[in-house]
Formats: structure tokens, sequence, C-alpha cells
């Protein structure tokens, strides 16, 4: 792309203030101790970037949570990259990334070190056994504001919806061309039917089970070149909050290639959800349970690869094109597809994790306290006190 790597036009924004290293700063700190989740990590970017310190304009941090709503890949990496990109380009977009990603997959890959060293341990066995239910439970509120988000009052996109949870319930698995399909309907059905023939394309269109034991370099759970595909396949795929990823890294990981059980799959939600930074890195944690610290460093990787891609390959063609019919019908289809497959992948994981009536309580009281509206409860909060539960109780 011609001038992919020169700085863009900053706007308004205080364009003494804001350097490059100066961001780089901030998204250490960021990737360090955000916690909270891809919503609440892009509002620390509001909060800090544009009203505190004045270094975006209100027009430059909407466009780029439009880009990040639109494109593949996780929301708060993805508009991470792209205030980067508004900087120094594909350079700037990378090495904000690095300090955003690199704390996160250092304190991850340590604790599935441990986790893999003790995961027998019925003192583990007891914390994840309240950990199971409350993911499932935030991931059932996570698919329900994403479909209420996207779909509104609109009963088609419920009824997408509906049918893309309907088949991950039934086949226990993701089906991607469901995701396409739903997409290119949505960019049919809301972008003004079907093109004309005479129609010009350029008019409308934009561009086995875990092996490793405690602490391992390099495990034999997979071929490397196989799963850096998978995760690169999942992240390219993921529309939506990170959260979204959650029903093919299930189909993969554990009904296709076998390479994590239920609860293992679980767990590595559940690390997602409570370490800082991006929630995308749970794949870092299954990476590391299938093939050590080389698995973690290749599922890493691949992961976040296509979302840096998607930032900077079509970066100024997406600011022309963001508006067009085609294209937001295309991302309403998909991400109504996303959320059924979310919902899918919640009733999923809860037909393994909820397995009596103590798990069960627990999904039901971290349901209530999701759905309350007196007091916030943060998902990291949620789960220690979902662990603490199962340790006492279990």
């Amino acid at each position: 792309m011609t001038g992919a790597s020169a700085p863009i036009p900053r706007g308004t924004s205080s364009r003494r203030e804001r350097t490059l290293p100066g961001l780089i700063r901030y998204f250490l700190g960021l990737g360090s101790f955000g916690f909270g989740g891809p919503i609440a990590l892009a509002g620390y970017m509001r909060r800090d970037l544009v009203e505190k310190r004045g270094w975006y304009s209100e027009d430059e941090y909407r466009q780029g949570l439009a880009i990040a709503q639109t494109m593949p890949g996780p929301l708060a990496a993805q508009l991470a990259m792209w205030l980067g990109y508004l900087e120094r380009g594909a350079l700037g977009a990378f090495l904000v990334a690095l300090p955003f990603i690199i704390p996160p997959f250092l304190l991850v890959t340590a604790v599935a070190a441990l986790y893999a060293h003790y995961q027998g341990l019925s003192q583990v066995q007891s914390i994840f056994f309240g950990v199971g239910p409350a993911v499932m439970a935030i991931i059932a509120i996570a698919a329900f504001k994403l479909a209420r988000a996207t779909n509104r009052q609109d009963p088609v996109l419920w009824a997408v919806a509906g049918v893309v949870c309907a088949a991950t319930v039934i086949s226990g698995a993701e089906i991607v061309w469901l995701f396409i399909g739903a997409g290119l309907f949505g960019s049919i059905y809301y972008g003004g039917g079907l093109p004309r023939l005479r129609t010009r394309m350029g008019a409308w269109t934009p561009f086995p089970l875990a092996s490793v034991k405690g602490f391992v370099w390099l495990g034999a759970g997979a071929s490397l070149g196989t799963m850096a595909l998978f995760f690169a396949k999942a992240s390219a795929f993921t529309f939506g909050s990170g959260l979204a990823v959650v029903p093919f890294l299930h189909q993969g990981l554990v009904s296709s290639h076998h390479w994590l059980t239920e609860r293992q799959f679980t767990d590595a939600v559940a690390m997602g959800l409570i370490s800082p930074g991006p929630v995308v890195i749970m794949g870092t944690f299954a990476g590391y349970l299938v093939a050590g610290v080389v698995g973690a460093t290749v599922a890493t990787v691949a992961l976040f690869t296509p979302t840096y891609l998607f930032v900077v390959v079509p970066g100024r063609l997406f600011r022309r094109f963001e508006k067009h019919p085609r294209v937001q019908g295309f991302v309403k289809g998909a991400t109504a597809a996303a959320a059924g497959a979310i919902a899918g992948a919640a009733i999923v994981i809860g037909r393994q994790t909820i397995s009596g009536w103590l798990s069960g309580l627990i999904a039901f009281v971290a349901l209530a306290l999701l759905l309350q509206r007196w007091v916030k409860v943060p998902e990291p909060a949620l789960v220690v006190l979902a662990a603490a539960a199962g340790l006492a109780l279990h």
C-alpha cells in the first residue's frame, strides 16, 4: 500500500504533546494494568488519550472505534493499533501493539506453566470448579450485549443470531461459513439488494489433549504450523469483542483437534478474563498447554498478526468506504452471527461445566450479579469470587 508507513494528518489533536515514545509508555501501562475487557480498555483510551491528554480528537477516536468494530479482530488491540497508525503509520501500529500485548503474554505464560504443573491438585480443581460456571455466565451476557447493541429491534438480525446459535448448539462446534454467509446476506439485504450486472465491482466493493506438564519450552501436542494457521483463522473471522473468538477457539481446540479438554478450555477463557490487556490473550494460555512456551508464542503471534494487517493494509481505504451501505450491511450480518455463536458457545460450555446443583447455583448467582443494575461487578472480580466460592464449597 503506497504510503502506508507515512504519518497521517492528526486533525485537531495536540500535535506537540503526542509522541510515539509517549504512546509506547502509555500502552505499556495499559497492557500491564488494564483490566476489565475490551469495552473497558476502549473506555480507558478515550478517557486518557482524548479527554485528559488531548492527544487525539473525538473524531479520530470514533473513527478508530468504528474500524475496530468493523474489521475482524479483537476490539481493544485493533483500536490501540489504529491510534498508533495515526501517529506513525504501519510502524506506529506495530510499536504500540508490542507493549500492549507483551506484558499480558508474559503473565499468562507464567500462570499457564504453574497451571500445567498443579492442575491435578484438588485445590486447583476446586478453584476452576467455581470459575467454569462464572465464565459461562460472562460469555452469555457478552452475547446478549453484543446482540442488543447490533440487532436492536431488527427481527432479521435476531433471526440470523438465532440460527447461528442453534447451529452452534446442535453441532457443538462453530461453523465458519455461517459467518461469511451472514455477512454476505447483510451486505445484500441492508446494502440495497443484489448488485446489477452492469454495475462495476469497484463501485461498491472496498477492498491430542494438552500434553504440557509444568514448564516446557516446546511440547509435542500439535504441529506448530497447524497451530499457527488455526489461531490466525480464528482471529481473521472474529467480529466484535474479544469474547467473539471463544466459539472459534472452542471448535478447534476442543472439538476438531482435541488439543484441550473442555475444562482446560474453560480455564483458558477464565485466564483471558482475569488478566490485564486484551481478552484474546486466552489464546496464549491455550497455546502453552498444547506446546509449551513456543506454542504460547506461536498462538499469540498468529492471533494478533491478522489484527495488525486489518489495520495497516486497508487503513486508508477504510476511511473512504467505512460508511458504504455494503460494508455496513456485511458488518451487521457478521456481527449478528457472532452474537449467536457466542450464545451457542455459552450453552455448549454450560453443558460441560454445570454438573450439579452447586455449579448451577454459582452460574445463577454470577448471572444475577451481571444483570443487576445497583452495583457494577467487573468481570475479573466476578471470576475471582467464583474461584473463592469453588475453593470454599467444592
